[in-house]
């Protein structure tokens, strides 16, 4: 039960009528004001001082002080308001069940590149969900374009300085931003100046297509975003195809086209270390791999350019982190204490691993103490077809038969990276699924070596 300072009114806050934006309680720190003020979990809160609550930022804002008084709605459906009070520094004691409190911003865009519409028909609602929601940019790393931001979402964005953002820039040049985002392109581009003047600042990004934003069209870009300050970096990933689009045939698997993308931002990543400290605009990890194949290792930029690594979500800084890593598990005889359990288990694992790795990973194996012991499986994703060849988009049917095609008997390892936080792959296979479906066992592992080494030497030992 929860204790309000004014009387409560009944409310159909159970049903799918009231659209307004409301939080729901998922956990209750024991001894904190939110707990002494009898809040549950499954509760709402719908406001903090009179002012409603669109989201975990709206939260945070207006809950700065140590004295509110919050709207709620209990599990009985009755609303009312209740004040809380806390010590200096005291957490409130909520924990929400999601960032946000209304419905998703969602894209209104016709982006030619656009991944969601190149996917198979079968595939679960979730990933075709297009948001475009500039707080879920703030608070998750998605990338947003702007073009949706009405005029009270800006307002809000500088009041609240919800900042840095990260936005996908693509072009500079209005013809080119029409062509690939659609009708909207300068709506956005528009915003974004307006945000930049207003000391947001921006983390951008560009998907790079053949003959449409590359070439000159990117050194102008380029040139435009540093002009910018307040864009902090610029990520640039290549075009992503499948086989379920007829619009794109290539994108720059091939080594001189990979190669041509990575020496034209070689004068601006030199002028920013010199000016900024950094390379400010950087190349995905496929670049490399596409350019190098198996001397990527040695190609790669070095620690130093990657700084914190927060671009790893786009697939900025993967091989370098991993490529470290290995060479770490190697000197410090990690790997020879792997190699040796698995040499007394007699057992040769295969790690599940996309066409994206095989090149530089299978030399890497090769030239390490695990020759011999661990080896590499390369799966093809068929499932998605086109370019798609990166381990993390693996499907469970096509790593199943992977499996039962190979000659060897395992154990065979799968990244954890392929499964979602329920435990199921993009085509919604769980690990028993694809065990089944492949007749032969897996073990699902870390995806980085110094994990997946300790992992392999507990599995040796009961092997």
């Amino acid at each position: 039960m929860i204790y309000p300072s004014a009387d409560i009114e009944k409310s159909a806050c159970n049903g799918a009528a009231d659209a307004a934006p409301r939080a729901r309680i998922a956990a209750v720190e024991e001894g904190s004001p939110a707990w002494d003020a009898g809040f549950e979990p499954g509760c709402y809160l719908t406001s903090v001082d009179g002012q409603p609550l669109r989201d975990i930022i709206d939260w945070r804002w207006l809950s700065d002080g140590d004295a509110i008084e919050v709207g709620y709605i209990d599990l009985d459906g009755e609303n009312g308001e209740v004040e809380l009070e806390r010590e200096p520094g005291e957490s409130w004691g909520f924990e929400f069940a999601d960032a946000l409190f209304d419905s998703v911003k969602t894209c209104r865009n016709g982006c030619i590149f656009c991944f969601m519409q190149q996917l198979p028909r079968d595939v679960r609602g979730s990933l075709v969900l297009r948001d475009d929601d500039f707080r879920l940019s703030f608070l998750q790393g998605t990338f947003v374009t702007l073009t949706n931001l009405s005029a009270e979402d800006e307002e809000r964005i500088k009041e609240q300085f919800i900042s840095p953002l990260r936005v996908s820039l693509h072009a500079a040049n209005p013809e080119v931003r029409r062509r690939i985002i659609g009708r909207h392109a300068d709506w956005g581009l528009a915003a974004l100046e307006r945000l930049l003047d207003a000391g947001i600042q921006v983390h951008a990004q560009i998907v790079l297509m053949p003959g449409i934003n590359d070439g000159d069209v990117l050194r102008e870009t380029l040139e435009w975003a540093w002009q910018r300050p307040n864009i902090l970096s610029v990520g640039i990933v290549p075009l992503g195809f499948t086989k379920h689009q007829t619009r794109f045939e290539k994108s720059f698997t091939a080594p001189q086209d990979a190669r041509a993308v990575i020496e034209a931002i070689g004068p601006f990543q030199q002028q920013a270390r010199a000016e900024r400290g950094n390379p400010w605009v950087y190349a995905a990890d496929e670049f490399y791999g596409n350019a190098f194949g198996a001397a990527t290792p040695e190609q790669v930029p070095p620690a130093s350019d990657y700084g914190d690594y927060e671009m790893f979500e786009d697939g900025i800084g993967i091989i370098r982190s991993y490529v470290d890593e290995f060479r770490e598990a190697q000197e410090n005889g990690l790997m020879a204490r792997c190699a040796e359990a698995l040499k007394a288990a007699d057992a040769h694992p295969r790690y599940i691993i996309g066409e994206a790795m095989q090149p530089f990973l299978d030399r890497m194996l090769e030239e390490s103490p695990l020759r011999g012991h661990l080896s590499a499986l390369t799966v093809a994703n068929r499932y998605f077809g086109g370019n798609v060849n990166v381990t993390g988009l693996l499907t469970g049917q096509d790593i199943a038969a992977a499996i039962a095609a190979s000659p060897d008997e395992g154990p065979f390892l799968i990244p954890s990276v392929v499964f979602n936080h329920n435990g199921v792959t993009l085509d919604d296979m769980s690990v028993s699924a694809i065990e089944k479906a492949a007749g032969k066992p897996l073990t699902v592992v870390s995806c980085n070596p110094n994990a997946y080494l300790n992992e392999i030497i507990a599995l040796a030992a009961h092997a």
